[in-house]
């Protein structure tokens, strides 16, 4: 009993420090966490030093990473954020699966396969990696982006159409063999599944949020902590025992808790958690790969991988176009889905289990989606370098945020945050500076500026810049919705401290107030305000009819936005045709009758 304990706590110490060496060098590569950890596993497993001999039993405890993740994954997706994305889902996400498939079966039956393994072989490649996505768009904070939301949904049509693989690969090992005397008919599997998901759905409604308002109560961080995971894994299982996925269970629960008042507790426990499953999720990838295989059939191997990952993005790409995406949003798309997923290897091992693959079959397959994933990340870089022209970008003088204490935290450096910076530096005002684009800081660190790495939208990154020991926050990026994602967070974690944003619009200003942010301010009001007033001045109005005309502009401006939070845009438009001029220059309002001297 000893010996085994003591074998087992050595293995856990070569897992962790093989990750702890090989992750850091491929991230200051540029090469991104996940291919360091795929690289860490075939070091250290069976087929490389040989240090760990049983990754199949790391793989599944690991899976719980992937379950973890779609629940994360699932409490960012509200409900509201669903239905709006119902289009891509079924659209979009059925379009790419469907086109996909067929060519990767085309292939695979030139190739010389049955016409069983042709199809599922091809199938388990179009469902593209969700933990290698999501983990590489949450790493270059594009997980909020209107192309990162395209990805969303995509990942969450092929997590969904796990479902019916399963039952098709099901069904064609029963036709294929005789059937069990015990079997239940394919409509019985398929009743308890909807009853199972029925029940699920019904329970997270109606008695998720009381269950933690209880536990709440009691004031154990620890007890709340245990709750959450129950919650989840609690989920997961159920899902699996009425014949659907555990990722599927996750990440139910994380929709039916989004809405919920403990949405980042419940994110924040989970998250090390999520963290540490999806390291070794990825590590007992990399241990899983068969080299004594793929040096036998090597030939095979790399060809199916370039082809597999050609055909895959041929079909990609086509269907970007055809859906009104530009050639670099279809390049972007293409570089990030061209690979097999986790999926396959549960489609693989069911295929085992029903006869359709022998051995030999599922080595291969397994081989090429694992290379597949292993090139993800190089994939990207390489398209990156080509949209910047052959212009590689360099890491090296970009420190990512960690244990800054600035008075002020600035999230984003636009021009937007460049000019409104230079007020409190001119003050002596400390200010801790956070950006996700490289090419930004790089350019700011030749003028000076200290810049460090960081996605504002990550509660982790926060709290590593100073958020917490802060007076101000300002947020000071381009994108409405990431915005609208920093203050929610700050607001939940950091209620003491004041926030300040730049908004996108009218509509955003909105949302902002209704937040309870301390200023929003439109990124174009002021500065077109100021540029209206040189005009006026310019056609011969002296300063203070200039300056008054500009203060009836803000005076009936914030009367529209009081109209419009009461009673909604509505209330907003009618105010503008009731002041709109008529006879009078002007596009939206009557100018105010000018005092007689």
């Amino acid at each position: 009993m000893g010996d085994a304990s003591g074998f087992g706590l050595v293995q856990v110490v070569v897992l962790l420090g093989a990750a702890i060496v090989a992750v850091p060098l491929f991230r200051r590569l540029g090469l991104g966490s996940v291919l360091g950890y795929l690289a860490a596993g075939l070091a250290v497993g069976p087929f490389g030093l040989g240090l760990i001999d049983s990754p199949e039993t790391l793989l599944h405890t690991a899976e719980l990473g992937v379950v973890m993740f779609l629940f994360i994954i699932g409490l960012e997706m509200h409900p509201s954020k669903l239905w709006a994305l119902r289009r891509q889902i079924f659209g979009l996400g059925v379009a790419q699966v469907v086109t996909c498939g067929i060519l990767l079966t085309l292939a695979a039956k030139a190739a010389g396969m049955s016409l069983p393994v042709a199809v599922i072989g091809a199938m388990g490649f179009v469902l593209s990696s969700t933990a290698v996505i999501m983990q590489l768009l949450q790493e270059q904070g594009e997980l909020a982006s209107p192309e990162g939301q395209r990805a969303v949904s995509v990942l969450l049509l092929e997590d969904l159409a796990i479902v019916p693989l399963l039952a098709m690969v099901a069904l064609w090992g029963t036709l294929a063999s005789p059937p069990e005397v015990d079997a239940a008919p394919l409509w019985q599997g398929a009743a308890i599944a909807f009853a199972g998901l029925a029940t699920l759905l019904a329970a997270g409604y109606w008695l998720l949020d009381p269950f933690f308002r209880i536990i709440a109560r009691t004031g154990a961080r620890e007890v709340l902590t245990a709750a959450a995971l129950l919650v989840v894994l609690g989920s997961a299982v159920f899902m699996q025992s009425v014949g659907l996925s555990m990722a599927m269970g996750a990440f139910i629960a994380g929709v039916l808790l989004a809405e919920s008042n403990f949405r980042h507790q419940l994110e924040a426990d989970i998250e090390p958690f999520r963290g540490i499953l999806l390291g070794l999720f990825f590590l007992s990838v990399g241990m899983s790969l068969d080299l004594p295989i793929v040096a036998e059939e090597w030939r095979l191997v790399l060809g199916g991988v370039l082809v597999f990952m050609v055909v895959k993005a041929i079909g990609i790409y086509g269907i970007a176009r055809l859906t009104s995406a530009t050639h670099a949003q279809a390049m972007r798309r293409t570089a990030l889905f061209a690979q097999g997923g986790e999926f396959a290897f549960v489609l693989y091992a069911a295929a085992v289990a029903a006869g359709i693959f022998d051995v030999r079959d599922s080595a291969i397959l397994s081989a090429i989606v694992i290379i597949s994933m292993a090139l993800t990340p190089l994939v990207l870089l390489a398209n990156k370098w080509l949209e910047r022209g052959g212009e590689a970008p360099n890491l090296k003088d970009v420190d990512e945020a960690q244990g800054l204490r600035g008075r002020v935290l600035l999230i984003g450096f636009g021009r937007f945050a460049q000019v409104a910076s230079q007020a409190l530096l001119a003050q002596r005002v400390e200010l801790s500076v956070i950006e996700n684009d490289v090419a930004m800081i790089q350019t700011a660190a030749k003028f000076g500026f200290k810049v460090h790495y960081g996605d504002g939208t990550r509660l982790d990154v926060l709290r590593a810049s100073g958020a917490e020991t802060a007076e101000a926050i300002l947020v000071c990026i381009d994108n409405p919705e990431s915005a609208d994602r920093i203050v929610e967070l700050c607001q939940s974690a950091f209620p003491m401290t004041k926030l300040y944003v730049r908004s996108f619009d009218r509509g955003h200003s909105l949302r902002l107030i209704k937040a309870g942010v301390a200023f929003q301010v439109r990124e174009t009001f002021e500065s077109a305000l100021t540029f209206s007033k040189a005009v006026l001045t310019g056609l011969g109005f002296d300063n203070e009819q200039a300056m008054d005309a500009l203060s009836d502009v803000r005076l009936r401006d914030e009367e529209r936005v009081k109209l419009e939070l009461i009673g909604g845009m509505e209330n907003g438009r009618q105010f503008i045709r009731s002041n709109i001029a008529t006879s009078e220059p002007g596009p939206f309002y009557k100018p105010r009758p000018q005092s007689e001297e």
